[in-house]
């Protein structure tokens, strides 16, 4: 299977965070929001601002290392996700919102899920494989798709196509 790409830029995940936002309005009033580290941090900063939710939580887990080259923590649980660090006041997720940037195989979603059984589950971007371990999720993408988020790229110059060596 060909891993495709989409580039998202920091507009389009502003604007994708807002439509997600707009699609939980039915849920507040919100104790807080329980952000996935790192992905779901931005998104939550975002909905929380447009839900105007002022306790943001964080849970920190390791599914996996960065490009997928595995990480010791993963290998040494058999590839399974590990909370390294639990929300402090979320309790079991009663009127609380579980935010990440993306559900792929849906391994995390189901450790924070265990943590936190009774919040409203959304991300922003979602795969077919993890689609059903989350409540609510703004635009689909194909399981090979590798979504290149604005924190892990940056611009740079590209020369015009004259001026490239064949």
């Amino acid at each position: 299977m060909a891993t495709h790409y989409y580039a998202v830029s920091w507009d389009q995940l502003h604007r994708d965070a807002r439509a997600l936002a707009w699609r939980l309005m039915d849920k507040r009033p919100l104790a807080g929001i329980v952000a996935i580290t790192r992905g779901g941090l931005i998104p939550a900063a975002i909905i929380a601002r447009e839900l105007d939710v002022r306790l943001v939580e964080s849970v920190s887990i390791v599914s996996y290392a960065a490009g997928g080259g595995g990480s010791l923590i993963e290998e040494s649980r058999g590839g399974e996700p590990v909370v390294i660090k639990p929300p402090a006041a979320a309790g079991d997720g009663t009127d609380f919102l579980i935010v990440d940037d993306l559900v792929d195989t849906g391994a995390t979603a189901r450790a924070v899920r265990a943590l936190l059984p009774r919040a409203h589950f959304a991300t922003v971007y979602a795969k077919p494989a993890g689609r059903e371990a989350v409540d609510t999720f703004i635009t689909e993408v194909s399981q090979d798709t590798w979504i290149l988020f604005p924190w892990d790229t940056e611009p740079q110059f590209v020369a015009p196509l004259v001026k490239r060596e064949a």
